[in-house]
């Protein structure tokens, strides 16, 4: 056992969430597999309050995976938004495609049927089964091994990178559900929520509020007089990377109506000149979605270099198409 207060640990964190939890519409009892399966690949990376309004946006369009399946692909891209990590859109495209084609338009229930969907990894296929289809697996974000290190292991933060070890005592920490045992597969389920919750809420990574804690007294790093972490947290940088290049791109593409020349996305021409070109789709309006693409993105100080390396990423990745008359999202 690692923890010699399990039982109680896991009554005062699954009773903390049904008091705590957020009132999240793709956790309520409407919420089919399609609508977990969309939140989690949009949760990845991705705070809740950015991901909330384009998922509304994005169910009420395409409720099942039919739906999506029958859009092209750009209209996924740009449904997408400014959520980041476009890629998402793509593969989540593509596991529509997928389960539309070969698992009667239903979402499977299955880690295994649905870790070979296209863009599923391990945590997600567990979160799906989990969320979705109250299957009891072993789920671990990055909430939840920041708690476990904490609660169990006495570390302000879980290792840089997930391991073994970590998912070994995620396995362990995990109430016993045995076939047909109903009572521990919904303890299981709702277990794997409330701590990827208090983990999002509580026990944060920068300013843990420890005081509203519902294990403080079983909390092995408060017993060890919360130590610092064993290494210096790095966040991602965003301005002046090539990451902020292709996002300033990839707007200006999903506010075109049609294909864009290489030589505008990467100078910065005047825009006046360039919206007086009737093959230039930018309008000179402000206000206008188009217009503030082209602002931001030849307002970047970008060298032509990372222009170039952001560009060809992006064709690279398949979020944009090079055809004869320029460049587009991909059809």
């Amino acid at each position: 056992m690692p923890h010699p207060d399990l039982e109680k640990i896991h009554h005062d964190i699954t009773a903390w969430y049904s008091a705590n939890a957020r009132d999240l519409p793709w956790r309520g009892p409407a919420a089919d597999p399609w609508a977990v399966m969309v939140s989690e690949f949009m949760l990845q990376q991705t705070p809740v309050v950015r991901v909330r309004p384009v998922w509304e946006s994005w169910m009420e369009r395409w409720p099942t995976p039919a739906a999506l399946a029958a859009e092209p692909v750009a209209e996924a891209v740009r449904a997408w938004g400014r959520l980041g990590y476009p890629r998402r859109a793509l593969r989540l495209h593509a596991a529509a495609v997928v389960i539309t084609d070969e698992h009667g338009g239903k979402v499977p229930g299955t880690e295994a049927e649905l870790l070979a969907l296209p863009g599923i990894g391990t945590y997600t296929a567990a979160a799906i089964a989990c969320f979705a289809f109250k299957v009891p697996t072993v789920v671990v974000d990055t909430n939840i091994r920041r708690v476990h290190a904490r609660l169990v292991s006495g570390r302000a933060l879980p290792e840089q990178n997930q391991n073994a070890a970590e998912l070994a005592l995620a396995a362990r920490l995990l109430p016993a559900a045995g076939p047909g045992d109903t009572v521990g597969t919904a303890l299981a389920n709702d277990w794997n929520i409330a701590v990827m919750e208090l983990g999002a809420l509580v026990c944060t990574a920068r300013s843990p509020r420890c005081e509203d804690c519902p294990v403080l007294n079983q909390c092995a790093w408060i017993a060890a007089g919360r130590p610092e972490p064993h290494y210096k947290p790095k966040g991602q940088p965003w301005h002046g990377t090539d990451r902020q290049v292709r996002g300033a791109m990839m707007a200006v593409l999903r506010h075109s109506p049609g294909p864009v020349n290489r030589e505008e996305l990467l100078g910065a021409p005047d825009l006046a000149v360039v919206a007086s070109k009737p093959r230039i789709t930018v309008s000179a309006r402000q206000g206008d979605p188009a217009h503030e693409a082209w602002v931001t993105l030849h307002a970047l100080p970008a060298l032509a270099e990372q222009r170039e390396r952001a560009l060809d990423s992006l064709l690279a990745d398949g979020l944009a198409q090079q055809g004869a008359t320029g460049i587009r999202l991909p059809r």
